[in-house]
């Protein structure tokens, strides 16, 4: 369930819901949650009774109480049908790129990790070229192995923001650790929580409770069902951090000609289920540079709000996983071909629509 407070609620209200709700279930770590001028809360409603609901809904700061039937609440379509809009950069700045909620499919692109000022300005130049929204790149990076690159770290960070500065593209990179997480939100303009953590709750809801709200880029864990992944989201947006964009990357498999299964199916089934938006990674998805494009293509056809794709100028030179490293010229070939499809969704949308009228059948 979720409680709906009023739209002009005083602090002294609010707090008293907070201790009336926290005395009725014995539960200290609760907040309330800002989503579209509006303070919600939501509750495990079956520790909830109904001589306990009805205090809640005598409390003047209520306007109504909203059974959720999901384990899930704040995330889900039950509780917001529409679909959400989550802006990445300065919202004041024409930089700014909205994920989510348009007819526009968001391209983030760039290498897997930050290597040096000169391989990621480069790269920066190359992917906006190419009509990339988001440049990403790895600062801190979780490796299988302890000997592998681990990346570059505070530097990698400096060098990521002069690249936004010097190109004007807005930055996400990976967030490893809960003590960092305001650190880190003080560089990029959108953190990324990977697949090894998107069940790490200590570091969910440091991204939840950060002070600058940086946008959260939620990639699927490697063997993550559905409801785990929108479980992990719900931790973020419970915590106070209602920008959440879900990535879904692949699971394991017993296969090995491509890195991961894409399961593409989720795109649609996600889109069923809550209102966040959903991108498509298809180069951890893959593994492999020739099937990315395709993927992301089929992402696209899927209903995806965009894709994450890693880009590198010199692919067999890039220090971590540059089998799945596209160049910058078959991203601008991935970039006119999603725009075409997208394009052409769009148009017949509206001409099935106008058929439809046309026959008197409710669109």
């Amino acid at each position: 369930m979720i409680l709906i407070l009023r739209s002009q609620v005083t602090e002294q209200e609010r707090d008293l819901v907070l201790i009336c709700v926290r005395r009725i279930i014995r539960q200290s770590a609760l907040s309330l949650v800002e989503i579209e001028g509006r303070f919600v809360l939501a509750l495990d409603e079956t520790r909830i009774d109904q001589e306990a609901r009805a205090l809640l809904t005598s409390l003047a700061a209520v306007e109504r109480i909203v059974p959720i039937p999901t384990a899930y609440k704040l995330v889900s379509r039950h509780f917001k049908d529409a679909p959400t809009s989550v802006i990445v950069g300065d919202v004041f700045s024409s930089n700014a790129v909205t994920i989510g909620g348009t007819s526009t499919s968001t391209i983030i692109a760039g290498p897997c990790a930050v290597e040096s000022r000169e391989q990621i300005f480069e790269v920066a130049t190359a992917v906006k070229a190419a009509g990339a929204h988001i440049l990403r790149g790895g600062a801190f990076k979780p490796r299988t192995s302890p000997y592998q690159f681990q990346g570059l770290g505070m530097e990698g960070l400096s060098l990521l923001a002069e690249a936004r500065e010097m190109v004007g593209i807005p930055i996400v990179t990976e967030v490893m650790e809960p003590d960092m997480v305001e650190t880190v939100a003080g560089y990029a303009d959108m953190l990324q929580i990977g697949a090894r953590n998107m069940q790490n709750y200590p570091l969910l809801q440091a991204c939840g409770r950060q002070k600058q709200k940086r946008p959260v880029l939620l990639k699927r864990g490697l063997s993550a069902t559905i409801d785990e992944w929108l479980l992990a989201a719900e931790y973020i947006v419970a915590a106070g951090n209602p920008n959440v964009v879900l990535c879904e990357r692949g699971i394991r498999s017993y296969d090995s000609h491509t890195r991961n299964v894409l399961d593409l199916t989720s795109v649609p089934v996600l889109k069923e289920l809550t209102h966040l938006p959903v991108i498509v990674d298809p180069s951890h998805a893959t593994g492999k540079s020739t099937l990315v494009p395709i993927m992301a293509r089929a992402s696209t056809a899927a209903g995806s709000d965009g894709v994450i794709v890693e880009v590198h100028c010199n692919p067999d030179q890039a220090i971590c996983d540059a089998r799945q490293a596209i160049t910058p010229h078959q991203l601008y070939r991935m970039v006119r071909d999603i725009r075409r499809l997208t394009r052409l969704y769009r148009e017949e949308a509206v001409r099935t629509d106008s058929q439809l009228l046309a026959l008197g059948m409710e669109v």
